[in-house]
């Protein structure tokens, strides 16, 4: 209806993160289903072997795969331990996401403009030179 509205393209990424990888894959199986193009998954609560295991099931069945950053910040914003987001973010284009929030530099998900475009960059180039700044 909104699209009919609008003119604009809508669309939803049904997440299909689930307690165990067969609960996941019925719900990816739904929304192919459902003729979704786009799944969503919460690569950190859920794990990287569900995954690597969700995007070979994506590439097999033609859909893109959208990762969520659930929880992300317990685990790199802390000053003295943690895992810096872009060690999790190569970590993640390595088990098979096609596309992640990366944060922005305004609004909710606001951060450093440097260091989100470092994560950018990162995601999308081949060869970043090292930049510690960013």
């Amino acid at each position: 209806k909104a699209q009919a509205e609008t003119g604009e393209i809508k669309g939803h990424y049904l997440n299909v993160t689930a307690p165990t990888c067969e609960q996941m894959l019925q719900r990816a199986e739904y929304a192919k289903e459902l003729n979704m193009p786009i799944v969503m998954h919460d690569y950190l609560t859920a794990g990287f072997t569900a995954n690597t295991t969700l995007a070979r099931w994506c590439r097999d069945n033609g859909l893109l795969l959208h990762i969520h950053r659930a929880m992300h910040a317990v685990i790199d914003r802390q000053k003295n331990h943690g895992i810096h987001f872009r060690v999790l973010a190569k970590c993640l284009r390595m088990s098979g996401g096609d596309h992640i929030h990366t944060g922005t530099v305004v609004g909710k998900l606001e951060g450093e403009r440097g260091i989100t475009m470092g994560f950018v960059d990162l995601l999308r180039e081949n060869y970043v030179e090292q930049d510690k700044s960013r």
